[in-house]
């Protein structure tokens, strides 16, 4: 069956009508290789050429830390263990790309999951800074708190809540929010026939109103001056320049801000400045990309993250990060059950949402003692830690680890933190020259 011949019929009218003498690239760009990339954690590695392990890779041309990849298998390397670098379709890269972020900024990823945009924000903030990263599916938020995880995200919360309730909760707390606004995903037809299905089944209409009602909530929660993007994986003006029009003529607070056409983005329709990726013109999908910024209103908000303790007010924790860290123990920490979370004084109070993780998982108190978790392990550099053990990442040893298999090693009883290259994976603890291997099993490479 011809390409076009699975596609819906209304789509394709829609597609002739939008494109007109480009319809017929975009139906070639059907049989064109589907592109795949990876985006390289700039806040791990500063050099990437220098220690890659993949065949020369092409830089992607719109996201200074995207590559294309090709026949590699980038989630099987240990590196990608190491949280060295996501795994992300090419387009998706351009919407957290074109949001100016600064290392200080509180940024809002709206509907974050599976990751992409949160793990590209992470790369990007210091000390200071703060993500909340919301999905509003508590099954997605569980794989966007995994991948988070994965990437070494610090100064992170991760909430599962309706838009409507932050910003009841959070008016004005935000320098930058980023909106991938569910959408009919029509630029997602060429890799996924299933979303060719989906689009059978709802009306744009349907998407419109969705949209609509997340822009009202970030509106509001956006400090004045701050930025917004608001982006989508699908082609229909409803859902992009129509929407974001219709939003500009019942805010007056708000203006587009012009995207440079460059890098193979191609102008938006209409005079707000929006970019398109298409696939017949670049190597990747489609996808929508907005900025607006918010220039009037008040910048009042004073709800932020009740702190009273600090890793060295449990015992037991601060006896663990004085043997085997160099971390400060005047951190902030909160205590939900047995669990330990490190904190910024810079995050909204969180009491009345539903919050996977407030800041960095740490570990856990039990009987007595302090449990580490692996996101501690993926989260800082091998130097922060006191007792590692280095394997190169072809070594036998990193791909059994990787598996969940037990290590032997000639080391005195403790915890390790095995690392590949000099980079983290994982922990391990040391019992009479027996490494016991505590990587997670959901992330065991098999």
């Amino acid at each position: 069956m011809k390409t076009e011949d699975k596609l819906p019929q209304k789509f394709k009218e829609n597609m002739q009508k939008l494109l007109g003498s480009e319809y017929s690239a975009y139906i070639e760009s059907f049989d064109k290789p589907i592109y795949k990339g990876i985006r390289i954690n700039t806040s791990k590695v500063t050099n990437w050429e220098a220690i890659s392990p993949f065949a020369e890779m092409e830089a992607v041309p719109w996201c200074a830390e995207g590559r294309y990849y090709a026949d590699e298998r980038p989630a099987k390397h240990p590196y990608y263990a190491a949280g060295l670098y996501y795994i992300q379709e090419p387009s998706a890269m351009a919407v957290a790309a074109l949001l100016p972020i600064e290392k200080d900024d509180r940024v809002l990823d709206l509907c974050a999951a599976p990751g992409g945009k949160s793990t590209q924000v992470v790369a990007k903030l210091g000390p200071k800074g703060v993500l909340v990263a919301n999905d509003i599916s508590f099954s997605r938020a569980r794989t966007l708190e995994k991948n988070l995880e994965g990437f070494g995200a610090k100064n992170t919360m991760i909430v599962s809540e309706d838009p409507k309730k932050l910003a009841k909760l959070w008016a004005n707390y935000f320098d930058k929010i980023i909106i991938d606004a569910p959408c009919s995903g029509e630029g997602m037809f060429r890799k996924d026939e299933k979303a060719i299905k989906s689009w059978e089944n709802f009306e744009i209409d349907h998407f419109c109103q969705i949209q609509t009602e997340i822009l009202e909530s970030a509106a509001k929660m956006l400090k004045t001056g701050g930025m917004m993007v608001y982006s989508t994986c699908t082609f229909a003006t409803a859902e992009n320049e129509s929407c974001i029009e219709q939003f500009l003529e019942t805010h007056a607070d708000f203006e587009s801000v012009a995207v440079e056409i460059k890098n193979g983005l191609s102008d938006g329709f209409g005079n707000i400045g929006a970019v398109r990726l298409w696939p017949h013109k670049i190597k990747g999908e489609g996808h929508f990309v907005c900025l607006l910024i918010k220039k009037l209103g008040n910048n009042v908000f004073d709800k932020y993250i009740k702190l009273s303790k600090r890793i060295k007010d449990y015992p037991e924790a601060n006896l663990f990060f004085k043997e085997n860290t160099s971390i400060d123990l005047d951190e902030y920490v909160v205590k939900n059950n047995n669990s330990l979370y490190l904190v910024s004084a810079n995050m909204p109070a969180n009491e009345k949402i539903r919050t996977l993780r407030s800041g960095l998982y740490l570990g856990d108190i039990k009987s007595g003692k302090f449990i580490p978790s692996h996101a501690l392990a993926i989260a800082y550099d091998k130097s922060v830690f006191k007792n590692t053990i280095n394997y190169q990442s072809a070594d036998i040893e990193v791909t059994k680890y990787l598996k969940g298999e037990t290590l032997f090693a000639d080391v005195r009883n403790g915890y390790y933190v095995i690392c590949v290259d000099n980079f983290p994976i994982g922990w391990a603890k040391a019992v009479n020259g027996i490494l016991k291997n505590k990587y997670p099993a959901s992330r065991a490479v098999l």
